[in-house]
């Protein structure tokens, strides 16, 4: 790993201190209507957002273990969730008998092989590795078996499975790799920012969504989700960018694009992997989070927005 990550960087410590006293505002504010709720309705409003809000500590516990544990650190802690993402993907799709060994090459050389490019900061069989080789590869493997039954449904949720919770997850960490003039060694920033501006996001589309929302997006898919508070959301978690600025190589207006982008793409994230679950029959991929799902409900807006920011990231700003 060649850009150390500066524990001691005092922009990093403000924002985690920040995301820290955010969440216990939250949690105060969540018990005081807890107290308060009458109606059965208003309960099980408040009960959802304090499950919410449990579900954000652990997050924020994994986001800020990865920070402090340096950049291998991260990059196995983050293999670590696409691993378990990648089991919650997998017991809701289709198999046969003839997926199981590329479901054995997915897990366990794929994943690695993946990581270990990010580890190594082999950027440009990294970019490719998954969605050329392991593309080509894994559907090969399911028909060496012989089974043709739903041969294409299988092997595109197979892939499915591989680029959401793989590529697009090994993405998060792949920010701390940035060589990006002036800001070497900053780079933990960049993933808090994309962290916290994805969380506001969905935290604050629920909000307003709760407080006015009347019109739905797609009630058949999410129920939930408001233009209101799609609208209300995205503006309040670009704010949020923009005032961020500070910890980012990004200047304001530049700040406030990068967190409109991760917005819309985190909503776009959500939106899709609810269809996924509506389309299998169940509310949450799983139940390794208390109250509120499994790996893959806390990132799925993360999912989608990781690869977009690393990539424009990398772009305009890469040195």
């Amino acid at each position: 790993m060649t850009i150390p990550i500066d524990r001691l960087d005092r922009e990093l410590g403000w924002l985690m201190l920040g995301a820290l006293i955010a969440l216990v505002v939250a949690s105060i504010a969540g018990a005081i209507l807890a107290r308060r709720a009458t109606s059965e309705k208003g309960k099980a409003t408040v009960a959802n957002l304090n499950d919410r809000i449990r579900a954000w500590w652990v997050m924020c516990a994994v986001i800020a273990a990865a920070v402090l544990a340096g950049n291998a650190g991260s990059v196995v802690l983050f293999a670590a969730i696409s691993f378990l993402a990648l089991r919650e993907f997998v017991t809701l799709i289709p198999i046969h008998h003839g997926d199981h060994r590329a479901l054995l090459y997915l897990f366990f050389i794929v994943t690695p092989i993946q990581y270990w490019l990010l580890w190594t900061d082999w950027y440009g069989l990294f970019v490719i590795f998954i969605p050329v080789y392991a593309f080509l590869l894994l559907p090969a493997r399911s028909a060496m078996a012989g089974d043709t039954a739903d041969f294409l449904a299988r092997t595109a949720a197979i892939q499915w499975a591989l680029m959401i919770c793989v590529y697009c997850v090994s993405h998060a960490p792949a920010l701390l790799l940035l060589d990006i003039p002036d800001y070497i060694g900053e780079n933990a920033k960049l993933l808090l920012f994309l962290v916290i501006v994805c969380e506001s996001s969905d935290v604050f589309q629920y909000v307003w969504g709760k407080l006015f929302g009347k019109r739905k997006i797609a009630p058949s898919v999410s129920p939930n989700k408001t233009w209101e508070g799609f609208i209300g959301g995205v503006a309040t978690a670009t704010l949020i960018g923009a005032l961020l600025w500070w910890a980012t190589p990004f200047s304001p207006w530049q700040a406030a694009i990068m967190a409109l982008v991760i917005a819309l793409m985190g909503f776009a994230g959500g939106l899709t992997m609810s269809a996924i679950k509506r389309d299998r029959g169940v509310k949450d991929f799983g139940g390794l989070i208390a109250g509120h799902g499994g790996v893959l409900d806390r990132i799925d807006s993360l999912c989608f927005a990781a690869p977009v920011f690393f990539h424009l990231t990398r772009y305009f700003w890469h040195g």
